[in-house]
């Protein structure tokens, strides 16, 4: 029975679930460790850092809600392959409530169908780096909410550790400005191509004028050279 958080519950269930299925001949285990460290690992440890996973925050002062899709999770693995036995360390990062000041760190809430593919990152990054195979293709995580505005730094427990994690709207927006650029030198805009038509209409009637004219010269002198 689980006597954690319901959210602490749902990660090992769906954890336990899915390793079952990608490893059943190895036993693995999961464990919450707050005090988990960017980059300190013990020996033959590894690790996975998900930069942009969504969770929703319940600030447990003043009962402000937020949703972030800029939640921080930190993962250390570890395989004693004579033991056919692994474990896995996590830590999810907290956020300050940005309504009230205080200084009390929140934990978030995640969806089942948000954490289901944050695992199957993690057994991804688990089966590439423990068991070296090809782990297959990570899947990019999709919010559930929209966010609520940009990240505030100075608010994330993982900004203020030194944990550099990479903001997919904003990459989003450098992508999408970046070809728009592109796009917009190597074609015609609009009023070009108006212009050009415009242009081009203007010289054919000019020609065809020119064609009556010489037709018409050219009857008139013949008329006049039988008379």
């Amino acid at each position: 029975m689980c006597t954690t958080s319901l959210t602490t519950c749902e990660w090992k269930k769906v954890f336990y679930e899915k390793m079952e299925v990608a490893k059943p001949a190895d036993s693995w285990e999961l464990i919450m460790d707050p005090n988990l460290k960017l980059n300190e690992l013990a020996p033959g440890w590894k690790q996975y850092l998900e930069q942009h996973a969504s969770g929703r925050f319940h600030c447990s002062w003043c009962w402000h809600t937020w949703q972030s899709t800029h939640v921080v999770i930190l993962f250390h693995m570890y395989l004693d392959r004579e033991q056919r036995a692994g474990s896995v360390r996590m830590r999810v990062f907290k956020q300050l409530c940005h309504e009230c000041g205080t200084a009390r760190l929140d934990e978030s809430s995640m969806l089942e169908e948000n954490i289901e593919s944050l695992v199957d990152n993690l057994i991804t990054s688990l089966r590439e780096q423990c068991y070296e195979e090809d782990g297959g293709q990570y899947r990019i995580h999709v919010a559930s909410r929209p966010d609520a505005g940009p990240h505030r730094s100075e608010f994330c427990e993982a900004c203020q550790e030194g944990v550099v994690h990479w903001k997919p709207s904003e990459k989003l927006l450098e992508e999408e400005a970046t070809s728009c650029t592109f796009s917009g030198a190597s074609k015609p805009s609009a009023q070009e191509g108006s212009g050009y038509s415009f242009f081009s209409l203007r010289w054919c009637l000019f020609g065809a004028a020119l064609c009556l004219l010489i037709v018409y010269l050219q009857f008139s002198f013949r008329s006049s050279a039988f008379l």
